[in-house]
């Protein structure tokens, strides 16, 4: 008999601790206490993984003893339960279980890039949409900041598509500057996007190549950010916002590319769920 701990045991038990420190341990002093909000929260965040149903993953459970010791689960959750845990999880709960994940790590990075990415909104086939004439004109979107060194989501945004990323710049720069580094209180890291974040919350130590309107560039600030964006690829440096597309393809094969959630507040928090579970993956 193997003594390897199996991959979904310790998703669990990462899922577990991160979240014992951001959530309460019950909702009400008065509720029935069969279960903490933290081990909930975990099952919810390993029904994701697994892309179950509520009723599938209770099936799981029931048929998974290291998993519920790993989640000290005495008793399994039945579906509902989890259905209402999924509604009741709020987007600054789960930023703060990234924040908590990612200081047990120590990030410190020297390039941040960023990029959004489509999920589609329904689960529909390429072939019936193929068949049926139709095609995706809205879709969810999640745009993430990821450390090139680490590999890790440091910061997250969600939106709808089709539209320009500019909007989410200043925000997702915010969220990162804690894992950038710094030397003598100065900045010493690099935001490096594509086109699509460009516009007037673009600032110096932003790599970011400019739009060129009617394929021309008047402005001087933008001929030289053109021209800092050319010599970074030449030196590699541009190359490395990569690695934003490589976090794209493990999340949708591993997690899924579509947006599960009926509830319009599940459906705005889904791409952030997807990129806590990302780095609880890849930890």
């Amino acid at each position: 008999m193997t003594t390897r701990e199996s991959y979904f045991v310790r998703v669990a038990r990462i899922a577990l601790q991160i979240a014992e420190e951001v959530l309460p341990k019950y909702s009400h002093p008065k509720s029935p206490h069969r279960y903490t909000q933290p081990q909930l929260a975990a099952c919810v965040l390993l029904m994701y993984r697994l892309q179950l149903s509520y009723r599938d993953m209770e099936e799981w459970l029931l048929a998974t003893d290291r998993v519920c010791q790993a989640l000290q689960l005495k008793r399994v959750p039945d579906h509902a339960t989890l259905c209402r845990t999924h509604q009741r999880l709020r987007m600054n709960q789960l930023q703060a279980m990234n924040e908590a994940l990612l200081d047990k790590l120590g990030v410190e990075e020297e390039l941040i890039t960023a990029d959004s990415t489509g999920y589609r909104m329904n689960s529909a086939s390429a072939y019936y949409q193929t068949r049926r004439g139709g095609s995706y004109r809205e879709w969810s979107k999640g745009v993430y900041a990821v450390g090139v060194q680490s590999q890790l989501i440091l910061a997250w945004r969600q939106g709808r598509g089709p539209g320009s990323d500019s909007p989410f710049l200043a925000g997702l720069r915010r969220d990162v500057r804690r894992y950038g580094r710094y030397e003598q209180g100065r900045r010493c890291w690099t935001m490096i996007t594509d086109a699509g974040f460009d516009g007037q919350g673009v600032k110096e130590g932003d790599l970011i190549p400019p739009v060129r309107r009617h394929g021309k560039l008047l402005s001087p600030e933008r001929q030289a950010r053109a021209e800092l964006v050319a010599a970074a690829r030449l030196d590699g440096i541009y190359g490395q916002r990569w690695k934003s597309e490589t976090v794209h393809s493990v999340i949708k094969r591993k997690f899924g590319d579509t947006i599960r959630s009926r509830l319009e507040s599940c459906r705005d928090r889904e791409p952030a769920l997807k990129g806590l579970l990302y780095n609880i993956h890849i930890h």
